[in-house]
């Protein structure tokens, strides 16, 4: 059986995660910025949270990392 050095497998899972990490983060923006949508369609973050079935604590949470004052 021909099996690749450890040392490539690492390298190449490392990258693999760096790239998850990066792509975990952009959604995390995304959907912090859909959050912050939400509270100003719907007026309450209760009621966002009621909407997604997320807990009030995590939409409030996205929404101040995410809200941008302009």
């Amino acid at each position: 059986m021909n099996t690749e050095p450890w040392r490539v497998r690492f390298a190449r899972e490392d990258e693999l995660v760096e790239q998850l990490q990066s792509q975990l983060s952009e959604a995390a923006a995304r959907r912090g910025q859909a959050a912050v949508e939400g509270l100003d369609e719907l007026g309450s973050v209760y009621a966002v949270a009621k909407a997604t079935g997320r807990s009030w604590t995590a939409i409030s949470n996205a929404i101040k990392k995410y809200r941008t004052t302009e």
